[in-house]
């Protein structure tokens, strides 16, 4: 059983959505059989029934939300607090009671209809920040079925994630699984200190950790990608439209890129301010270099990523102002998204790739960049040290982002690194990528969440039907102004 915010309902054809980890828990889920449990995207007022949709051995399970259950679970509590604390930015945390009532909330909703799927030997892996508190309402309806989650975004040191709304109530959820994973072995450092610090769990040893006569499994695995299939995907989009035309605009200009969702944890601002600052040093570079930002709108409801639109666009101008020519475009700012072929083609002809996140769990794009390069000639990644992605490819040009000066240092390095210096740093990033593919990391969270299966479901619950949920549920609840016990939709 699969749990995660958003689910790649399949087309009429069967056909899986596309993306590494959509393809890999599709994998995963066709080989076991089971069902992928979440939100349907829409908006229905009318608590609508479950919708489910059978292909192969995987059965597709999404139901809608409210608006208020999208306003405050997912663009209030989940990307207005537990988003910036994560990474780091309590100055864009907004605190709200109702937000934090209906993050918890909206979880026992989804609680509720996971219970009616569930059987005996079920296994459950519950993917992201969305729903940290799944398990416990799960535990408290009395489920012991074997529980998994790994959060794909950073979990941020105990001086910064104690200021969460709830955090204490947030951290004793994720006791409340059997293996609890993170990116990197820093999240897990992190995590771990949080759980001393409010002396919540006691170390046992071997990542083995116990909290209320329960033992969990705290540990870090890296997602990976499918690293054969996007060279192959690379090697074949010199054909694509797309990459034909941006190759045939740069005529002999070497191409930087970027790639990234619009979100105020990547660095897009830090990163263009960089370009024009390398610009301005290194004269010699103006008109033989263009860079391509990529970046898909993301969460415009939420006030922080409009305001951020404004801001790279008007930064992206400025910098063409003032170094572009009549026949020179310093900077190609594309505010729309790419399909993956086309982004194998783009990655595999730029020289640079610019991978600079203020903080992030990983970053796929930085692997996608040296998946997609040409062994014989391969680019240069420029990789901020703040993404989980530079524990693994610490062969790339490690920069601190916040470092105008340094990261411009870095771009005029990567243009003008010899072939044989680029060649050794890409040969030691795809070993990296070759040994950890998106296979490898759904294995590996796997055989650690089914070690020592003990999978009972409550007494009552033999027919897909929860037994009762404990009266703690609503004196816990009550710290949210809202009687969780008997969800109601309005």
């Amino acid at each position: 059983m699969v749990v995660s915010n958003r689910v790649p309902v399949p087309s009429d054809s069967g056909s899986p959505a596309a993306g590494g980890l959509a393809v890999a828990l599709n994998a995963a889920l066709q080989q076991r059989g089971g069902f992928w449990f979440g939100w349907s995207g829409n908006v229905s007022e009318e608590e609508t029934p479950l919708q489910v949709h059978d292909f192969g051995r995987v059965s597709y399970a999404v139901t809608d939300l409210s608006q208020r259950d999208i306003d405050e679970y997912y663009a209030g509590f989940a990307n207005r607090a537990l988003w910036p604390v994560c990474h780091y930015r309590l100055d864009l945390t907004e605190i709200s009671a109702n937000d934090t009532a209906g993050y918890f909330r909206v979880n026992e909703f989804f609680a509720r209809r996971l219970a009616t799927l569930l059987k005996p030997d079920d296994v459950i892996w519950i993917h992201d920040y969305h729903f940290i508190p799944l398990a416990a309402y799960l535990r408290q309806m009395g489920f012991e079925n074997r529980m998994g989650f790994f959060l794909h975004i950073p979990w941020a040191p105990y001086d910064v994630s104690s200021a969460l709304p709830a955090y204490q109530t947030v951290l004793s959820g994720l006791t409340r699984y059997d293996v609890v994973g993170f990116q990197t072995r820093r999240d897990v450092e992190n995590f771990t200190r949080c759980l001393e610090q409010e002396k919540m769990a006691r170390d046992l040893g071997d990542g083995r950790w116990e909290a209320d006569g329960r033992v969990f499994k705290v540990d870090a695995f890296p997602i990976g990608i499918e690293t054969d299939l996007f060279r192959q995907e690379a090697r074949e989009a010199k054909s694509n439209s797309l990459v034909r035309r941006m190759r045939a605009s740069m005529e002999d200009k070497h191409l930087i890129i970027g790639v990234d969702r619009l979100d105020y944890s990547k660095g897009i601002r830090q990163r263009i301010e960089a370009f024009a600052c390398m610009l301005e040093r290194f004269p010699n570079m103006r008109n033989k270099v263009t860079f391509l930002q990529i970046t898909p709108k993301s969460r415009s409801e939420v006030p922080e990523y409009l305001k951020m639109q404004h801001e790279v666009a008007e930064q992206a101008g400025w910098t063409n102002g003032k170094f572009g020519d009549v026949d020179w475009t310093p900077v190609r700012y594309i505010n729309k998204a790419v399909s993956r072929t086309s982004l194998a083609g783009l990655y595999r002809s730029a020289r640079v790739g610019m991978v600079t996140p203020l903080r992030d769990g990983m970053n796929l794009v930085a692997k996608e960049y040296v998946a997609s390069q040409r062994g014989t000639d391969p680019g240069v990644l420029v990789l901020s040290r703040f993404a989980g992605a530079a524990e693994e490819l610490d062969s790339a040009l490690l920069v601190n982002p916040y470092d105008t000066e340094a990261t411009a240092n870095a771009i005029v390095r990567a243009l003008e690194m010899s072939l044989e210096e680029r060649k050794e740093r890409w040969k030691a990033m795809m070993a990296r990528l070759r040994s950890n593919t998106v296979d490898h990391w759904c294995a590996n969270f796997m055989a650690v969440l089914t070690q020592e299966q003990s999978c009972a479901l409550p007494k009552g619950a033999e027919n897909g039907h929860a037994a009762p949920v404990e009266p703690t549920i609503a004196r816990e609840a009550a710290h949210f102004g809202q009687p969780m016990a008997g969800y109601r939709r309005n």
